[in-house]
This record gives structure tokens, C-alpha cells and sequence, in this order.
């Protein structure tokens, strides 16, 4: 019995919890966000009597609740069949989001978890004036003194990072970068010609990630992604970087894996939707 009376104090413990929160939540407030999700999904247009049966309400409090987004700019009503969708004032809203969504204070407990998971240096980079600026830098356990710091500029046909963003740029725009860029060979293994690095950004595109194979620096390595925005643009990249003798057949896969998963959760907390292959 004494057992018994535990669990049933628990479970009318638990029982009150979920009390409480269901009370913290505003009931209109509730039916208004479901309202307007139901146009997120595949409905652009919406009648009362839709939404009303979607969302199982009455054609009455659907109304109201219609209304009452309409008045706020969040719903417009077609004049022609009078359906609704989603108001100009949500896009507001979303441009303005969009624009203060600090990618380095959401990047940074990423690739903080990707280094310590890798044992590697992993990297976060911009497009600045068509070079790379490396904005957040975590050093693994087993870190050496690279060529990289936060602050610095690097180009962009002979980085991992670099080519991971070059490939997702417009046609237009990569071959704008390239005309202007001074091709400079920093290794035996830099690609210089155009021509070369056009069909290797083909393969940086089909795969999800750029290899930067000691272009930059004898004895480096790097594995990058891309970071896609809400509007699907590519704004930033990261990469891990280490000694080429590391990152063996055994170690690639892993850290292939890791640092494409990295920059699709970054990119996803920017409202990315798609995919990185």
C-alpha cells in the first residue's frame, strides 16, 4: 500500500504539471498559430469553411479568428473567391528575423560539439569582398598551429571553405568572383585555371562538400560545407582542418559525415528547407 500511495503521489504530481502549463497557454492565441500554420503546409489559399474543418472549430470562432488576423496584416482575403492566405505583415516579420539571426552565436555550440567530437580544428566562415573571413574558430584536443585565425581572409579557389561556397553561388556570380580573383598558387597542389576549377566545383555541388587538399598549406587538409539561409542562399561555410596523415581512409568518412551534418543543423536554425545532399 505504501508503494501504491508513492506512485499515485507522483502521478497526480505529473498530472498537475500538465495542468499548469495547459493553463499558462491562451486558448484563442493557440487556435490563432494553428490557423495560420495550416498555410505553411500545402493550403495558399484557405475558406472559412476549410479552415473550419481542418481544424475541426466552428464556422463562427474561425471567423473571429480570421478577422481578427486580417485586421493585424497576418491574413488577406482573395476578392475574387474570397479565400484567404497569408498576409504581408508575416513576411515582415520573417525579413526581419531573418536579418538579426546572428549566424556566429548559432554556429558556435555546433562546431564547439564537431571539434570536441572530431578531436579536430573546425572552422566558420563568411564571403566578404570576395575573399573568405574566418569569424569562429574551435581548436580540437589535438589542435597544431594552421594557417587560420579569426580575422583572417583567405581566397577562395584554393579553401575548402572557399570552394564549398563558390560552387553554390549563381553561375553568374562564381564566374564574376573568378575573373577578378588573382588565381596565386600557394602549393604545388593549387588549382589555378578557371577551367579546372569550374568542373571541380561540379563535383563540390553533386557530393555536399569541398575538399581543400593542400592547396592552401603543404601538409593541411580541410573538409567543408556550406551554409544555406532562409531564402536558400549560401552565406557561409564551415570546415574541419587537419594534418593530411589524420584524416586517412578510416577518419575521412567521419569527418565527411560530421561536417555535413554541422552545416545542415546550421542552416536549418537560419530556416534553411532544403537539403544538403
Amino acid at each position: 500500500m505504501y508503494r501504491l500511495n508513492i506512485y499515485e503521489r507522483r502521478s497526480t504530481m505529473a498530472n498537475e504539471r500538465r495542468k499548469t502549463m495547459s493553463e499558462r497557454l491562451i486558448q484563442s492565441i493557440e487556435r490563432a498559430a494553428d490557423v495560420l500554420e495550416l498555410f505553411l503546409a500545402t493550403n495558399p489559399e484557405l475558406s472559412v469553411k476549410e479552415i473550419s474543418e481542418k481544424l475541426n472549430l466552428s464556422k463562427s470562432t474561425v471567423h473571429g479568428i480570421i478577422k481578427t488576423l486580417e485586421h493585424r496584416g497576418y491574413l488577406q482575403q482573395n476578392s475574387e473567391d474570397l479565400k484567404y492566405k497569408l498576409g504581408i505583415k508575416l513576411f515582415t516579420l520573417g525579413n526581419f528575423v531573418g536579418k538579426h539571426l546572428d549566424i556566429g552565436n548559432i554556429a558556435r555550440p555546433i562546431i564547439r560539439d564537431l571539434a570536441n567530437e572530431l578531436n579536430e580544428t573546425v572552422h566558420l566562415v563568411t564571403l566578404q569582398r570576395d575573399e573568405v573571413v574566418y569569424i569562429e574558430k574551435v581548436e580540437g584536443p589535438r589542435a597544431l598551429t594552421i594557417y587560420s585565425h579569426i580575422g583572417k581572409r583567405a581566397p577562395v579557389h584554393c579553401t575548402g571553405v572557399g570552394k564549398a561556397i563558390l560552387a553554390h553561388l549563381s553561375e553568374n556570380e562564381a564566374d564574376r568572383l573568378l575573373s577578378q580573383a588573382s588565381l596565386n598558387a600557394f602549393t604545388e597542389y593549387t588549382m589555378t585555371d578557371v577551367n579546372e576549377i569550374k568542373k571541380h566545383l561540379v563535383s563540390v555541388r553533386e557530393t555536399g562538400y569541398a575538399v581543400d587538399d593542400e592547396e592552401i598549406e603543404l601538409g593541411l587538409k580541410c573538409i567543408a560545407a556550406p551554409i544555406f539561409n532562409h531564402k536558400g542562399n549560401v552565406i557561409a561555410s564551415i570546415s574541419c582542418a587537419a594534418p593530411k596523415m589524420r584524416l586517412d581512409e578510416e577518419m575521412l568518412p567521419k569527418v565527411i559525415a560530421g561536417i555535413k551534418r554541422a552545416a545542415s543543423e546550421i542552416s536549418k536554425s537560419l530556416g534553411y528547407k532544403g537539403n544538403i545532399v
